[in-house]
């Protein structure tokens, strides 16, 4: 493989679009070491160059002979006039931070490193970029002139409102996979790297807050729940929560392996799939940490946060995955918000009777193939009839699989939080279930939402996944009778056709 990393140098706008210089060959990239001409989209010349070992500067002078381009003069007084397109093992500006995923020691472990800021940019261990989806808004603020490229936190007083104590699971990297379990301290856990100048950053996020949900209200109304004054403050339904925020970093070759993939499949569709954002996927197989551009968690803990990881006290616990439409803006196509709201009451209940309450709150909108995707099933279902036995088969056909949610990973925050077995788990799903037992953590009880919350639409969605394999204690429809379970049609409603 070659030894070198390819860069751009802009030069001065080209003031012509639309003829190429003799001198400007049209193919520069390619596996030898030279330098070229490439024309820019906005009418700007850059020198393509392979760069070998010995060469990289973030101090170079960049600012172009002609002020013509106010575009080109405000990215390079942001930039150095280097890209570094990639790398490779062995450069002068590959030099990482070792870093040994499962190790017990925080120090022997290392930091995650994967900024390209100056004095970090050698030193990554990572690919990718702090911020989980989040992370395009950051650049997009620096393009703006908004924040500073260099810009460096001020972690002063944000360390976490309870400490959770390290778990064997921790130092196992067979349990966690897909999230940093030193990420919530890295103050404590990395200041010595922090004060060497490295650009380390949180990925957990640990508050304390009161929350407050209609439903909750609603059941201290009709004597379901009471006020407590710790828990549950006041008839108003407040109530006191530790949350904790998570934002995902993969470890590749354990993520390849919840999966059943090697690891080269796994990077290679990473990086064919993601448009070859990442192409140290492919050049920097020695850096084995990700941060993907996703939404990550939220846990909801109700109760002191240290019971959570004691055996000797129940848990009940809700994982849902996130669904805007319903959770938020209370749509009746679905049972989501109010299997979520059931699972917070329950777990507020458990909570007060000694136990711990915890909901944990996965960003995979839409069974994580996305809003547009989930409403283009809609308007399918909608459109055909909306039956039961056809739930399934819309989504296949627009989306190509019916759920990308991927429960494999999601059981690393189970293990990082310390739960060692649930008494009452408040879900239905099958792919759930399997995910957690397989990890092995028991589920001693399933709790199915009441039949009286569901909605009457939600129907269709709630049959056709029990016939799938979810779990229920009520009935399980055959296929044939699938047919004959419809949600509500579009009459009344103009423009339904085209």
């Amino acid at each position: 493989m070659l030894n070198t990393a390819y860069s751009l140098d802009f030069d001065q706008p080209d003031p012509s679009l639309e003829e190429r210089s003799p001198k400007r060959p049209k193919t520069l990239l390619s596996t030898t070491t030279q330098t070229g001409r490439l024309k820019m989209a906005f009418g700007v010349t850059a020198t393509v160059t392979a760069i070998d070992e010995k060469e990289h500067s973030h101090s170079r002078s960049s600012t172009p002979s002609s002020a013509s381009s106010s575009s080109i003069l405000s990215l390079t007084q942001k930039y150095s006039n280097r890209v570094v397109l990639t790398t490779y093992p062995g450069q002068s500006v590959a030099d990482p931070i070792p870093l040994q995923w499962g190790a017990a020691d925080p120090q022997t472990r290392g930091p995650i490193i994967v900024s390209r800021s100056h004095d970090s940019f050698k030193r990554r261990n990572a690919i990718g970029a702090h911020g989980g989806s989040y992370s395009f808004y950051n650049a997009l603020a620096v393009a703006a002139g908004d924040l500073p490229r260099d810009f460096r936190p001020d972690l002063t007083n944000t360390q976490p409102t309870f400490d959770f104590a390290p778990q064997p699971a921790w130092s196992d990297p067979t349990k966690i996979v897909s999230m940093d379990p030193y990420g919530h301290d890295i103050v404590k856990y990395f200041g010595n790297h922090l004060a060497a100048g490295m650009d380390v950053r949180p990925t957990i996020a640990i508050t304390r807050a009161t929350m407050r949900v209609a439903e909750i209200t609603d059941a201290l109304r009709q004597k379901r729940l009471q006020v407590d004054g710790k828990i549950v403050l006041n008839d108003a339904g407040d109530v006191r929560v530790t949350k904790v925020a998570v934002d995902p970093v993969w470890y590749l070759p354990g993520v390849a392996e919840r999966f059943g993939v090697d690891e080269t499949t796994l990077r290679r569709a990473l990086f064919e799939h993601t448009g070859g954002s990442y192409p140290e996927f492919i050049t920097r197989t020695d850096l084995s940490v990700f941060l993907p551009p996703i939404g990550g968690l939220t846990v909801y803990i109700f109760g002191p946060p240290e019971r959570v990881s004691d055996p000797s006290v129940k848990l009940a616990l809700r994982i849902h995955d996130e669904c805007n439409g319903s959770d938020v803006f209370q749509s009746d196509i679905c049972t989501c918000r109010p299997y979520l709201a059931f699972g917070i009451e329950e777990a507020l209940k458990e909570a007060q009777a000694g136990g711990s309450g915890v909901v944990i709150y996965f960003r995979k909108e839409g069974r994580a193939l996305g809003e547009v995707v989930k409403y283009l099933v809609y308007n399918s279902r909608k459109r055909g009839g909306d039956t039961a036995d056809k739930y399934f088969q819309r989504t296949e056909a627009i989306a190509g699989v019916r759920d990308m949610r991927f429960q494999a990973l999601m059981p690393d925050i189970l293990h990082w939080l310390g739960i060692k077995k649930i008494d009452r788990m408040l879900s239905m799903s099958n792919m759930k279930y399997n995910a957690i037992v397989q990890q092995g953590i028991p589920i001693h009880e399933r709790v199915p939402i009441p039949d009286h919350l569901i909605p009457a639409d939600s129907r269709v969605e709630i049959d056709a996944k029990i016939n799938a394999g979810y779990f229920t204690t009520g009935k399980s429809y055959t296929e044939e009778e699938l047919k004959d379970i419809k949600g509500r049609g579009w009459q009344g409603w103009e423009d339904t056709t085209h």
